[in-house]
């Protein structure tokens, strides 16, 4: 693949008399080939998309007096191309950085994760950050999802809550059934919610509420799940991350700032140089998981915990809060049906 691009590069600027691309040139077409992919061992072949790159880096090329395209005439074609089409992106980014939009990026919140969306606009798609929140209080209602109960939810996004739902029982309802309502919802978004890469995010939200354990904010959450807790790669990994790095970047980064993405979505980072570079310096960080009790630990500073022989969380484990919590608010439920039965049985004695 590698040699056929070159070839393809080589046999268009012949055909459109463009200037030769050196190495360094060629490379950073290859680069935007698999960004392109998505894939770090796979070339896009939208080679429409590939020819303008090449004209737009011989554009720069010719107006610098260069005789050869290098690879910092191809990277500049790139940012004008960006500059092009994310006026959208940059508003959006200057109502989040001025609070307009909510997003904190530092700090910790009980109940609240920071999710991450894209924005297609056909030629141009970016990442944003969203706020989930979950409430939980003592009920029967099973975790609720708002945005279906509005009629905002798509089907994935209903199934996915679903899921996170049996994943809850599947943890915590192996002698007693759970007793609560939760509540979880993605703040100041008012149009249609579709997909399910967010599940992580809200599993994330909803245990944070059940435990009372803040979240760190500085970490913005990807990912799909399935009931066993697995996490699933997802799409649009490079523009999330992007997106996220972007508003820390504008506010000031604090070195603990990241994202977290699914491990099967490794092989799809296709980053941009800044967001490696800040990696590499440590003031950006990106961690892949494979389990959703993976990320517990970098979210929430306590290890989920496995469950003993006995059924019981280990102390000190985040699951054995969630565990004890889930307990007092099956135990209120319970006190609340008793006074209901009592309350009846008055009643009812009170009309004969």
């Amino acid at each position: 693949n590698l040699d056929h691009y070159a070839a393809f590069i080589a046999t268009k600027t012949q055909e459109e008399g463009l200037a030769p691309f050196d190495a360094a040139g060629v490379a950073r077409v290859v680069d935007f080939g698999s960004r392109l992919a998505e894939d770090q061992e796979k070339l896009s072949t939208k080679f429409s998309d590939i020819s303008n790159l090449l004209r737009e880096a011989n554009y720069w090329a010719e107006k610098e007096g260069a005789k050869v395209v290098s690879g910092t005439h191809v990277s500049r074609a790139l940012r004008a191309k960006t500059v092009r089409n994310n006026r959208i992106e940059d508003r959006m980014r200057e109502l989040t950085a001025e609070g307009t939009l909510i997003v904190e990026t530092a700090g910790g919140m009980v109940g609240q994760a920071n999710a991450l969306a894209i924005h297609d606009l056909g030629d141009y798609s970016f990442g944003k950050p969203s706020r989930i929140t979950a409430t939980v209080y003592a009920g029967k209602g099973g975790v609720l999802n708002i945005e279906r109960e509005t009629k905002l939810s798509g089907k994935i996004h209903e199934k996915a809550t679903l899921i996170l739902s049996n994943y809850l029982g599947r943890r915590f309802a192996g002698k007693a059934p759970i007793s609560l309502t939760a509540s979880i919802t993605f703040e100041q978004l008012y149009g249609m919610i579709e997909g399910d890469s967010a599940t992580c995010a809200e599993l994330y939200a909803l245990i944070s509420a059940i435990s009372d354990v803040p979240i760190r904010q500085g970490i913005a959450i990807t990912g799909s799940m399935d009931q066993n807790g697995t996490v699933q790669p997802i799409g649009g990994v490079n523009e999330k991350i992007e997106g996220f790095f972007d508003l820390c970047r504008l506010r000031g980064f604090d070195g603990t700032q990241g994202v977290l993405i699914p491990g099967r979505n490794r092989r799809h980072l296709v980053l941009k140089e800044e967001v490696i570079q800040a990696v590499r310096e440590g003031m950006f960080r990106i961690v892949a998981v494979d389990r959703v009790e993976d990320g517990m630990e970098v979210l929430m500073g306590l290890p989920a915990g496995e469950i003993g022989p006995d059924g019981v969380y280990p102390q000190g484990t985040l699951y054995r809060r969630v565990a004890e919590r889930i307990g007092e608010l099956r135990e209120a439920v319970k006190r609340q049906d008793e006074n209901e039965k009592k309350e009846k049985k008055a009643g009812t004695g009170e009309d004969h």
